[in-house]
Parts: C-alpha cells; sequence; structure tokens
C-alpha cells in the first residue's frame, strides 16, 4: 500500500514519560497502537498500569509482547542485583546507573518499527527526555537521530519513500515540564508507575533514582504527587 494512515506504534511502559507522549499523539488525532514489553523486569505493576492507561486512550490495539532479557542480565532491572537507594537526588551519580538494561531501547523500537510497518503506521513516540533523566545512553538525540536513519535503511516503508518518523515530543523538557504537558492534556498521573523496586503491595519505595526524579518533577511543576509511597516522605525544602 502506497498510502500511510494517521496512525501511530506508541511505546508505553506505564510511566510518566510515556504515558505524556501517548497524550501528545492522542492529541495529535493518531490512531493509537500501543506496545509494551514483559522483558524480565523484577515486577509487572507498570505493564498492569500500561494496559490501564492504553485503555484510557482508547488505543486501537495494545499490543504486550513477552522478551526474555533477564536471560542476559546486567541489569538491577532484571537481575537479583539490589536496586541502588538514595536519600536525595543529589546523590545520584554522573555515570551511567546499574539500571541501566542492555540496548533495551534499542529492542523496543525495533520492535516498534516491525509493528508500524505491520500496521501501516507514519510515527513511532517513544518518551525519552535528555534533560531530568538517569544517563542512559539510549534516551539522547544522536542516538534517536541515528536510529532514524536506519530505520529509514532497513524497512519497505523507507525504502519506498514512506518513511516512519521517531518522534520524540520529550526529548528537550524537563520533568516538571513533562508532568505540566500532561496535565494540561488531561492525563491522570495517578494510575502511571514509575518506581524500580516496589513493595510487594505495589508501593513504589521513594527512593530509587526514579521515584526520586518523579518527586522532584511534580514539586518544580508546583502539583500534587499522587504516588503511593511505601513510607511517608518529609517535605522537601
Amino acid at each position: 500500500m502506497n498510502v500511510q494512515k494517521h496512525r501511530a506504534v506508541v511505546l508505553c511502559s506505564g510511566g510518566i514519560d510515556s504515558t505524556t507522549a501517548l497524550a501528545i499523539a492522542h492529541k495529535e488525532q493518531f490512531e493509537l497502537y500501543c506496545l509494551s514489553f514483559s522483558y524480565g523486569q523484577c515486577h509487572a505493576i507498570e505493564l498492569d498500569a500500561a494496559a490501564q492507561i492504553a485503555g484510557q486512550f482508547k488505543a486501537r490495539e495494545h499490543l504486550r509482547l513477552d522478551i526474555e532479557l533477564d536471560r542476559i542480565g546486567a541489569s538491577a532491572l532484571t537481575s537479583s542485583q539490589p536496586v541502588p537507594h538514595h536519600t536525595s537526588i543529589d546523590d545520584l551519580a554522573g555515570d551511567i546507573p546499574v539500571t541501566y538494561v542492555p540496548a533495551r531501547n534499542t529492542i523496543f523500537l525495533s520492535y516498534a518499527l516491525a509493528l508500524a510497518e505491520a500496521r501501516e503506521c507514519s510515527a513511532i513516540f517513544i518518551g525519552v527526555t535528555a534533560v531530568d533523566y538517569s544517563g542512559y545512553p539510549d534516551c539522547r538525540p544522536e542516538y534517536i537521530e541515528a536510529f532514524q536513519r536506519m530505520a529509514d535503511l532497513a524497512t519497505r516503508a523507507g525504502v519506498e519513500g514512506r518513511c516512519i518518523q521517531i518522534r520524540t515530543p520529550l526529548i528537550s523538557l524537563t520533568k516538571a515540564e513533562i508532568i505540566k504537558t500532561g496535565i494540561k492534556l488531561g492525563v491522570d498521573y495517578s494510575i502511571t508507575h514509575s518506581c524500580y523496586d516496589p513493595t510487594p503491595d505495589g508501593a513504589a519505595c521513594g527512593a530509587c533514582e526514579s521515584c526520586l526524579l518523579r518527586r522532584k518533577g511534580f514539586e518544580a511543576a508546583g502539583e500534587p504527587d499522587p504516588t503511593r509511597y511505601a513510607q511517608q516522605l518529609p517535605q522537601r525544602p
């Protein structure tokens, strides 16, 4: 087929960033095809959140794929290696953290590219940000640009001049700006999940890097944090 529909694949993790990217795609009136992964992560709470979010945005399809990245390991998110806890966001080191999952976004985007071709989509939305994030190398603009070049070369759509655009609407936004954007679009952040190390009942730990970045974002945005934490956290000065 030579005409692409106004359709988009949206990578949905159940967190703040991917949900905001989904809300932006919805505002632009794309027909939505949500894609989530059970990749061997230590808990499935985020997948439950992603399913609920996809339903709220009336996605045409929500596909959940199983990938055994835990068999590869080398990440605190896919192995028995403990997730680091911190007392302050200032404690986060500048190095790539142990929660980095090797090649995760490359793997996820490759599946998204296949789904986009199969569903005749013109875009893929991914909620990466290069500002308030954990230092992952596959969240940088130069990485997305490189993947776009590869996608243009490696797909039938690209060869036939129907390139599938990799959309990163949050790439230059802070966490606070992302949250403000989502609130304007009606996102209910209470159903999103960010924690890397939740309790058995699903409460966020409040001390992993993702929780600290989430909390900082709500505080900087001047919005109440709807997250249910495992213990009451002190107010930041």
